[in-house]
């Protein structure tokens, strides 16, 4: 089932195909862009070099299918979709044709690795993986080459695909992983967010400190110093309206944890009831822990511990041990939400995917407009109107854009939480929004709706506001009153 925002948008680029039935270029361009509506919504992961991207895509489907050894792969944009059985295959479009060849998928080693034969990286243009993952039934993964890359051609192509010269990004929606914040960093955040958000402002970016560990040297305590980090740079971020949040996130330990085998919880279970005086000493650098003699454990093993966790996820998963921790599946877990994926998937599912459809009928009514605008066949300016309106009259993106600047406009403002909840920052079905049970009746959802949008209303015209938080207000209204639509009886 299609909502209003896809169906209204298909209009628009039906009645484009009709306009332009006689050119033949520009009907197959709107074909595209007809195509991309009914497409999964598109979440590209981005960031400099080395950042940890593949593993945190690892991390969030829960299976190791993108290659994070530093080899030609890497170099090259690699689109991931749903499949019934994993395949990758190689593209090239040469004189307007595309030509595909397969790429060898190899498990055999300790890290998953593509084969691209005799090509290299320069030979390509992107590589296409389908997966039978759930996660990507709705949504397709982008894995883009490291900015900043010492080879110019490399990080151009994730330039080509998030901020292209002509036209909106390829992308719907984007996790940029940070390691500092710099002007390079800024400037294009602020390029992706104007491709993403178009002219009426930026939209769909989450922020990632990624290897958050690092931050705070492999100690057991680091991910409160990455949080730190984290704040600091969403204070600078958000107030720019660069995007919706920043949290820090170790992909390492997170993939570890979703992948975590029985094998390797004895083992650190093991290694956790050796002596506490030996067990530090070991732990005080890798090359330590694969060589003590200290520890119960083969050398290999313990080296593919530190190969899957890392330093700091070998100290936090020992701890958990300690604490009473007596499962694989609730090491797992801890080790899960210690590693900060659980904050960025519900920051994906509240601001991504809950709201594809109007990221997706963004991004096609975008594509609609750079191609009308490049067109005099009479009847375009009409249309054009008409796309514009639409852009700048969706409610669903104009809630995340107050959202992306609310922490810092508005963080003395006592009803603040109450203010992200409507606006559905804390999910977007009417319970979320209301804050009430899933299984509320109609009728009591529709009064809370109504009491809800009499008090934003009300709010908004208070004498003291500031444009902003006026304006927020207006927003909370109108979606409490979309409520109030949605739940009225048929």
């Amino acid at each position: 089932m299609t909502g209003p925002q896809l169906s209204h948008a298909r209009e628009l680029i039906s009645e484009a195909s009709r306009l332009y039935r006689g050119s033949i270029g520009i009907k197959q361009a709107i074909a595209d862009c007809d195509e991309r509506t009914r497409q999964p919504l598109r979440i590209a992961f981005s960031g400099s070099l080395k950042a940890g991207k593949s593993t945190l895509l690892n991390a969030l489907v829960g299976d190791e299918i993108a290659p994070s050894d530093a080899t030609e792969c890497t170099k090259v944009v690699t689109w991931y979709r749903h499949a019934h059985a994993p395949s990758a295959v190689a593209w090239r479009e040469s004189e307007g044709v595309s030509e595909s060849s397969p790429v060898i998928i190899d498990r055999s080693g300790r890290n998953l690795a593509f084969h691209l034969g005799s090509r290299t990286a320069s030979d390509i243009d992107c590589i296409e993986v389908g997966w039978p993952s759930e996660s990507l039934e709705k949504t397709m993964l982008i894995d883009t080459p490291g900015m900043s890359s010492l080879s110019h051609d490399v990080s151009e192509r994730t330039a080509r695909l998030l901020t292209p010269e002509r036209g909106p990004s390829e992308a719907d929606a984007v996790v940029y992983l940070l390691r500092t914040l710099n002007d390079t960093d800024i400037r294009f955040l602020r390029e992706v967010g104007s491709r993403l958000g178009g002219e009426t402002g930026p939209l769909g970016i989450i922020g990632v400190v990624a290897r958050a560990d690092e931050i705070g040297a492999g100690r057991p305590d680091a991910m409160g110093a990455a949080r730190d980090v984290a704040d600091r740079f969403a204070a600078e971020l958000e107030s720019a309206g660069l995007c919706q949040a920043v949290v820090p996130v170790s992909g390492l330990v997170a993939l570890a944890a979703r992948t975590l085998r029985e094998s390797e919880f004895a083992d650190l279970q093991r290694i956790s009831r050796v002596p506490a005086g030996d067990r530090d000493l070991a732990l005080l650098s890798a090359d330590r822990f694969t060589r003590s003699p200290d520890l119960p454990v083969a050398p290999e093993a313990r080296s593919a511990l530190m190969n899957r966790f890392g330093v700091f996820g070998v100290r936090v998963a020992i701890g958990f041990l300690q604490d009473g921790v007596a499962s694989a599946n609730e090491l797992a877990q801890a080790l899960l939400t210690h590693s900060g994926v659980d904050d960025l998937t519900e920051l994906i599912a509240v601001h991504f995917r809950q709201r594809s459809e109007e990221l997706r009928a963004h991004s096609a009514l975008l594509t609609l407009r750079e191609i009308l605008s490049t067109s005099q066949v009479s009847g375009t300016g009409e249309l054009l109107a008409r796309v514009d309106r639409s852009l700048a009259s969706d409610h669903g993106l104009e809630e995340l854009r107050v959202l992306a600047r609310l922490k810092n406009k508005l963080s003395g403002v006592p009803d603040v939480s109450d203010l992200k909840r409507i606006l559905g920052g804390r999910g977007t079905s009417p319970q979320a929004r209301l804050g009430v049970p899933s299984g509320t009746p109609p009728d009591v959802v529709r009064q809370l709706a109504r009491d809800s949008a009499l008090r934003w209303r009300s709010r908004a015209q208070h004498p003291l506001n500031d444009p902003f938080a006026a304006a927020a207000y207006r927003s909370a209204a109108r979606s409490a009153e979309g409520l109030m639509e949605d739940a009225a009886p048929l």
